[in-house]
């Protein structure tokens, strides 16, 4: 089912999205201040490409303050922005029966756009 999934959310606009995570971390990491939120774009890209049978979970290994200050500035500089997309387009597909598994997963995804450093997706 999980494969069923991933191959419709595919096609239907995952593709594009993670794309655009993905080019979003190139030209982060194109700049040496930029690389670590350029890695969260990637791991974003990843879950974002291929989101069913994932999960986003804290990780162990937090690294406190500097997590706290680099979630700061990813929610100044996009992350509120990218949260409020996924919960926009969560919404929108909570309202059909046939897109409420798609639903699920964009409010998956909001808890990593808002927030990824200090999160680990399994």
């Amino acid at each position: 089912m999980n494969l069923l999934g991933n191959l419709i959310w595919l096609v239907f606009g995952g593709f594009f999205s993670a794309l655009g995570y993905f080019v979003g971390g190139i030209i982060l990491c194109l700049t040496i201040v930029g690389i670590p939120w350029g890695l969260q774009c990637f791991k974003i890209a990843g879950l974002v490409l291929w989101p069913f049978g994932k999960e986003v979970v804290s990780s162990s290994n937090n690294a406190g303050c500097l997590s706290l200050f680099c979630n700061i500035v990813w929610l100044l500089f996009g992350g509120l922005y990218a949260a409020l997309i996924h919960i926009v387009f969560g919404f929108l597909l909570f309202i059909t029966i046939i897109g409420i598994p798609f639903a699920r997963q964009h409010f998956k995804l909001i808890e990593i756009s808002l927030m990824p450093f200090g999160k680990e997706v399994r």
